[in-house]
């Protein structure tokens, strides 16, 4: 389903501006952006996968994973398709790289995914997850605002990449209560040349979510790209110099997708979580 997106402005030539990410993708007319979920039709932009759901399941808290926030608790989680990012190790790429999906996907507005939430026994909320939920904004935004209003207990968990605009971010804030957001490495050249972003956008981001909400963070690392423990140290540095209570989950990398080099070594998983130590109060090992 189509709905007009917001964060654009038009340019002449029927051409759009989307600002939702730091790619700001400049969209001719009846082309897509990096996302290929936002499409300029005729001078507007589109979101295309709007109440398109691809995946819906209640999960437990800790699978998202967020260690420190409501332990032991489950929350109904749900996704789309698409992403703004090209991970050559993407572990939800049948989802998430992949867009045609419409014949595949279920129809659900605002007020029914709400309403399941609301009416599912032991649930504390929704999570958006499996996918990239940025991209999905539009929805997002609604579907959690409208939660809030119905019952403001209910918690709204965002699972994300981190590449978003600052604009947007903060529109989302007030009615997201814990966040965990992949930094996928600290080097702007694997974030080039692996993942297809780039790494200042992510620290930003982070840098504003936790000053509003619960915020964990996840590291994969990935055998010969990221796996470097002066790198891991630089890291966690900087997640400590913001707040040295941020949780970071420091998993171990599989063969995926486009990537076969070999599973991360535990060995450097191991020492990668002493380092980390040195800076951080709360760091977990995964996958392992």
């Amino acid at each position: 389903m189509k709905k007009e997106a917001m964060f654009y402005e038009k340019l002449d030539d029927k051409k759009v501006h989307c600002y939702l990410c730091p790619h700001n993708c400049v969209i001719e007319n009846e082309n897509v952006g990096k996302c290929s979920v936002r499409l300029n039709e005729d001078g507007k932009l589109f979101s295309t996968n709007y109440r398109e759901v691809t995946a819906i399941t209640v999960d437990a808290i800790e699978k998202k994973p967020l260690k420190f926030f409501r332990e032991g608790s489950n929350i109904l989680s749900v996704g789309t398709f698409g992403c703004n990012l090209t991970c050559a190790f993407c572990q939800n790429y049948s989802i998430a790289q992949f867009t045609d999906y419409h014949a595949h996907s279920q129809r659900i507005t605002e007020e029914e995914l709400v309403d399941s939430a609301l009416n599912t026994s032991n649930n504390i909320g929704l999570a958006f997850t499996y996918n990239e939920p940025t991209i999905w904004y539009e929805y997002v935004y609604e579907t959690a605002k409208l939660l809030k209003e119905k019952d403001s207990t209910k918690s709204v968990v965002i699972v994300t990449n981190g590449f978003i605009n600052k604009e947007p971010l903060e529109k989302l804030l007030p009615y997201v209560d814990a966040m965990n957001i992949d930094l996928k490495g600290f080097n702007n050249e694997y974030y080039t040349e692996i993942c297809g972003g780039r790494l200042n956008p992510v620290l930003d981001s982070i840098e504003i979510a936790a000053k509003s909400t619960h915020v964990e963070i996840t590291t994969l690392l990935v055998t010969g790209e990221n796996d470097n423990l002066d790198e891991i140290e630089n890291l966690t540095k900087f997640l400590s110099n913001i707040d040295k209570t941020i949780p970071l989950h420091i998993t171990r990398y599989f063969p995926m997708y486009k990537m076969d080099n070999p599973p991360t070594d535990l060995n450097i998983m191991y020492k990668a979580k002493e380092i980390a130590e040195k800076y951080l109060d709360r760091v977990v090992l995964g996958n392992i």
